[in-house]
């Protein structure tokens, strides 16, 4: 969605996606908006609530199928499992992704974990296709003014332009870059807590196979998942860069993470987007 600053301003139900890396600041940033006035929807939140319930209860279950004593309760229904996935709290979504390598310290098969990554492609793009509904939603039944797409770090990886085209027809999308300054925070931080994230199967295939050779492995099985996903996120933080930009050029507007940060309130926030347009049509 193009517009000029004063369009931006004047526009009186907002929605903006927010576009970046995990740890640019894009949750931050939606919980300093008053939420009275601002729907906040979670692309990771809808994925984990709707689309990829099923599957990460039955993950959950299986692991608690190995333990005898939950495995009788379960299999006589005296107990029941769910998760407790909330916009903060995400780590199921994670946990099921899991991470290539060793299945003793809790890996996974590469078919398995292509599987699931498969799986993920498909709930996140559900999710975003979601957006406009959920813009109505948030304004005819709860009466929200405003709406904000605090959209999934993977979202310039889906190799779908009409998810794109679609939210840059309902939302004004923002890519939020980070400075040079806070890449190699976000690498560290990384690198000294490794999670499971989505990959393109086309990045997969190329990096693991780069890595394998390095250390002389014949199987993903000799595999340590932690030792992989450090070693392979400064090439996806590479990897991404590149296709923010290229989403944010045609299809929306770029602010630095250092001046994302700087922001208070509403207001700030609002100053910011309407200073973003205006550096693009100069």
């Amino acid at each position: 969605m193009k517009m000029t600053p004063q369009q931006f301003l004047d526009w009186e139900s907002k929605s903006i996606t927010l576009l970046a890396m995990s740890g640019a600041g894009k949750t931050t940033l939606s919980s300093k908006l008053p939420r009275d006035k601002w729907f906040h929807y979670s692309g990771d939140y809808r994925i984990g609530t709707k689309y990829l319930e099923e599957p990460i209860l039955d993950n959950i279950k299986q692991q608690a199928m190995g333990v005898p004593f939950l495995r009788d309760l379960l299999k006589s229904d005296s107990i029941y499992i769910c998760s407790n996935i909330t916009v903060e709290n995400l780590a199921p979504v994670s946990s099921f992704l899991g991470k290539i390598g060793d299945p003793a310290k809790g890996g996974l098969s590469l078919a398995e974990f292509k599987r699931r990554q498969a799986l993920h492609h498909a709930a996140e793009i559900a999710a975003m296709n979601d957006v406009p509904e959920f813009i109505h939603k948030a304004e005819a039944i709860y009466g929200y003014k405003h709406f904000i797409n605090d959209a999934g770090g993977s979202v310039c990886e889906l190799d779908c332009p009409e998810v794109i085209e679609k939210l840059a027809e309902h939302t004004l999308l923002l890519y939020i870059k980070i400075p040079p300054t806070l890449e190699q925070t976000i690498i560290d931080r990384a690198k000294k807590d490794p999670k499971p994230l989505y990959y393109r199967p086309e990045f997969v295939d190329e990096k693991l196979a780069l890595f394998m050779h390095e250390r002389g492995f014949s199987s993903t099985d000799q595999i340590d998942p932690d030792d992989f996903v450090c070693w392979v996120f400064p090439e996806l933080f590479k990897a991404r860069v590149p296709r923010y930009e290229a989403i944010a050029e045609q299809y929306g507007y770029t602010v630095d993470g250092d001046d994302v940060a700087k922001v208070r309130n509403e207001d700030d926030f609002m100053q910011l987007i309407a200073h973003a347009i205006a550096c693009q049509q100069t």
